[in-house]
């Protein structure tokens, strides 16, 4: 089977935002990532692409006021808003496709899944529960704020996610550094997030909780939970919580790994999402 190619595109939504998009297009169902706050599509890169080579038709995008896509202007950042492009994007691979979601993506497509007629057929949760623990979520809000003016090179940058992620082997290259950081014309280089997304979403997801409790617990279709087993964001607590609401899911544990499971071990991560696409039957539900 030939591995089909990576087409990057823009989906432009109704209050003018555009998306942008990466699209391995296959036959097969369809499976729609969605990043995790502060990240962008090329997160998923490396496991998109091995699943695509299987046959499935993948799509992964940036989240308004991340990577290329577009920011919100002078207008805040909504949930509610995040959710539907989710589901936009969706419909772009064909009825009901699988959702694979990190953290912000996961919680994005409990709420779309609830909320605006159930655009999934499956889901695959990475890192993420209706309830977090809360310092986790703290500490990485704080790396998002730091640096504030920036960076005078790549090597500067490098130096502070290495210090941030010490657990990884290695340091990203200059290419991966350039897809994590903008020129905003001053010559400084910043993190490639809209810094108003840190007040106006993080606010927002907080307010929804309750609703995100509620809504697991009314997800029919299958659901996995892949977490870090390193992980702060997530716990024991929360995982048993999430499995009482929603008895029918599954819930397996990525060794060696924290809130960032694709990055930390792409290889493990990646056969879990295959191994649960290859449960499904073809035509969902």
């Amino acid at each position: 089977m030939d591995s089909p190619s990576a087409l990057d595109g823009r989906l432009l939504r109704p209050d003018g935002v555009a998306l942008a998009t990466t699209r391995w297009a296959g036959a097969g169902r369809g499976v729609v990532f969605a990043h995790g706050f502060g990240q962008t599509r090329r997160a998923w890169a490396g496991s998109a692409g091995v699943i695509a080579e299987q046959g499935f038709d993948c799509i992964s995008f940036d989240a308004r006021g991340h990577g290329d896509s577009d920011w919100r202007g002078a207008e805040p950042y909504h949930f509610d808003v995040m959710g539907a492009d989710l589901a936009a994007v969706a419909a772009r691979v064909g009825k009901r496709p699988v959702l694979v979601g990190a953290s912000m993506g996961g919680l994005l497509g409990i709420a779309a899944q609830d909320r605006l007629d159930a655009p999934f057929a499956a889901m695959l949760l990475v890192d993420v529960t209706p309830r977090w623990e809360t310092r986790g979520v703290e500490r990485i809000l704080a790396f998002m704020r730091a640096y504030p003016q920036g960076f005078g090179s790549l090597a500067e940058a490098g130096e502070a996610i290495a210090a941030y992620l010490p657990h990884r082997r290695g340091r990203r290259s200059p290419e991966r550094l350039r897809t994590l950081l903008v020129d905003r014309g001053d010559g400084r280089l910043r993190w490639h997030w809209d810094p108003r997304l840190l007040d106006d979403l993080t606010a927002d997801i907080e307010r929804h909780q309750p609703m995100l409790l509620e809504a697991v617990s009314r997800i029919r279709v299958p659901l996995l939970l892949v977490s870090g087993d390193r992980s702060d964001v997530v716990s024991q607590a929360t995982i048993d919580e999430f499995l009482q609401l929603a008895p029918h899911a599954r819930h397996v544990s990525v060794p060696g790994a924290t809130h960032m499971v694709a990055g930390d071990d792409n290889h493990a991560f990646t056969r879990h999402v295959l191994e649960f696409l290859h449960t499904l039957h073809p035509q969902g539900g």
